[in-house]
């Protein structure tokens, strides 16, 4: 909706000091020419927008304006307070207390009652600000990222073109282009480490439309399992693939049926699981699970012998 868009714009000048036309039309996915008109109508609003032509120019805000409060209503109010306080859970950036500054009132800050709290934090949340402030950074800069990466199969050094930080799934990720498997990847925060910031640079490309979302990067697979649960485990299937993710067996044990992007993630969840699983395919997974059992049954047979 273009009202959507006018207040985005307006949120977005007034936490930057400038931004160019052809960077809000990429961020709103719109041309150039669309976001002139709507300069246009901020203009007509009494939106004091400042348009600088020229290298280093740019379409900024005047300094000192404030956002009048009346133009939101009390529950957009409570949504934007909301969003940012999660932020500020995460980010050494005082975006919160100046945003807040411009939706004050008088000099009054107009905190609404804290209905929804957000917190994005990890346990981690020292090491997890660290990491985002530093991508965030390599974003800005267009410059490439390298880190260690832990992933199944072991661990190796990575180097990235970082285009999206995305929190999704309880986790934080950030998602860019791999130069090493030429390819768009999705890398989980809490697993890597060494992150730095290289002196390379490198052209934006063009995002797959899927890929920022994580949505079908992700979820399209070609590892299909069908697996039969306790109906212990129906918290955890309600949790992480919702109510009807699964189907209810006369004996009240749950079917799911699901495809699989990557076989080691599918491998791990299952495994988690423990003897609260049964495996009906594929047949692969099946074979993994009885080989771990066998390993675990020589490696404690062993451990017994060895204590005597």
């Amino acid at each position: 909706m273009k009202i959507d868009r006018l207040i985005g714009i307006v949120t977005i000048l007034l936490q930057n000091d400038k931004m160019t036309a052809p960077g809000l039309a990429r961020r709103f996915e719109v041309s150039r020419r669309t976001i002139s008109r709507d300069i246009e109508t901020l203009c007509k609003a009494g939106i004091p927008i400042v348009t600088t032509q020229g290298y280093g120019g740019g379409i900024s805000i005047a300094d000192g304006y404030k956002i009048d409060r009346t133009l939101l209503t009390k529950e957009e109010l409570q949504a934007v307070f909301a969003g940012l306080s999660g932020m500020d859970s995460v980010s050494r950036d005082p975006t919160l207390a100046r945003l807040l500054a411009k939706l004050s009132d008088k000099g009054q800050p107009a905190v609404p009652e804290d209905m929804i709290i957000i917190d994005l934090a990890s346990h981690h949340q020292a090491l997890l600000t660290q990491k985002i402030e530093q991508i965030k950074g390599a974003m800005e800069a267009r410059r490439l990222l390298s880190f260690r990466y832990c992933y199944g199969k072991g661990e190796g050094i990575r180097r990235i073109e970082p285009y999206r930080l995305i929190f999704k799934w309880s986790s934080w990720y950030v998602f860019g282009f791999c130069t090493d498997r030429q390819d768009f990847r999705l890398f989980k925060l809490d697993r890597l480490w060494d992150l730095t910031i290289l002196e390379e640079a490198f052209t934006e490309r063009e995002l797959p439309k899927e890929g920022p979302a994580l949505g079908g990067h992700l979820t399209k697979g070609r590892f299909h399992l069908r697996a039969v649960f306790e109906k212990s485990e129906k918290y955890r299937l309600v949790e992480e693939y919702g109510i009807d993710s699964f189907s209810i067996r006369e004996d009240e044990r749950l079917v799911l049926e699901r495809d699989f992007a990557n076989y080691g993630h599918m491998r791990e969840w299952i495994f988690s699981f423990g003897d609260r699983v049964y495996v009906e395919a594929p047949k692969k997974l099946r074979d993994d699970i009885r080989q771990q059992a066998k390993d675990i049954l020589e490696m404690y047979a062993a451990g017994a012998e060895a204590q005597g």
